[in-house]
């Protein structure tokens, strides 16, 4: 039975497709470290129950190693393909693209995902490597293997490595964002070159970094509109046309983060999270290749 709830706004993309705001993640919680053939089922059954709450936005990676799993989920969730929006990224097997995509799609049980994303700028300080990747990724949305085509931890200068050979320009920056975590500067840079931003790690605040600055004022938000602190985290990205990434293995809980889709922060609002989380700084992935301080 379909879930009754808000549904989930969907942001135009510069390439012409649009992206559903708000999606569940099989990264994080799921990664696996170990063998990748070792089938995770309550990732298959965690999949699922999002899926049954309308969570049609399910972004995954061939690092994740949990490909697999997602294609499972969906293909046992009964939900028609061209409902979902399905991600995945390449970066393990980066020196080959095609190749890396079709092992994805096969895993995936897929002819297509809907983005495609390299999921990190660290296999090269290159730029004509970059520029080379990058027109690969443009074949195979050429080729109808992938919808729209994208990066994840891309900052400011290797962007502009891109821009500078690109026929299709990147249409989503997925990058670690939260109260501590703002990316200002790369978040102008964004909306200068039309590129849309994905949170990753938007609870990261009151998950690894709790007890900071913006503890307050999540929590008094989170009672003048009777949902949690982490649905204002959601609610935050949302505002500001961020995409957050969330998940959990609980039913219930993907269930209540449905409710930062029943409010809107005004905009004081938003400035008051700013302001409290530039007071304090932690980056919570990709440390030992950012550096804990770096703010970008």
């Amino acid at each position: 039975m379909a879930q009754i709830h808000t549904p989930i706004p969907n942001l135009k993309l510069n390439d012409g497709n649009s992206i559903p705001m708000l999606a569940y993640g099989t990264g994080t919680a799921w990664y696996k470290t170990g063998d990748e053939s070792q089938i995770d089922q309550a990732c298959i059954d965690s999949t699922k129950v999002a899926i049954g709450l309308e969570y049609h936005h399910i972004d995954g990676a061939e690092v994740y190693k949990t490909e697999t799993e997602l294609g499972t989920a969906i293909k046992q969730s009964g939900v028609a393909r061209e409902k979902l929006f399905v991600t995945t990224k390449v970066l393990p097997n980066i020196a080959d693209i095609p190749s890396a995509l079709k092992t994805s799609l096969k895993k995936l049980q897929m002819e297509y995902v809907d983005l495609y994303l390299i999921h990190a700028p660290f296999f090269s300080d290159n730029k004509e490597e970059h520029q080379q990747k990058w027109k690969q990724m443009e074949e195979m949305k050429a080729q109808g293997l992938v919808k729209t085509i994208g990066v994840s931890n891309y900052l400011p200068e290797q962007l502009d490595w891109i821009f500078e050979t690109c026929k299709t320009p990147p249409a989503i920056n997925q990058i670690e964002f939260h109260p501590y975590l703002q990316h200002v500067d790369l978040l102008k840079y964004h909306k200068e070159k039309g590129i849309a931003t994905q949170a990753y790690g938007p609870l990261t605040s009151i998950t690894k970094a709790a007890n900071g600055p913006v503890d307050d004022i999540l929590q008094s938000l989170a009672r003048k509109y009777a949902v949690s602190p982490g649905e204002i985290c959601l609610r935050w990205c949302i505002d500001q046309d961020v995409i957050p990434i969330t998940t959990s293995g609980k039913e219930q809980r993907l269930s209540d983060y449905l409710r930062a889709l029943t409010f809107k922060l005004t905009p004081k609002e938003i400035s008051q999270i700013n302001e409290l989380g530039a007071k304090h700084h932690y980056r919570g992935f990709w440390t030992h290749k950012f550096g804990p301080d770096d703010r970008q």
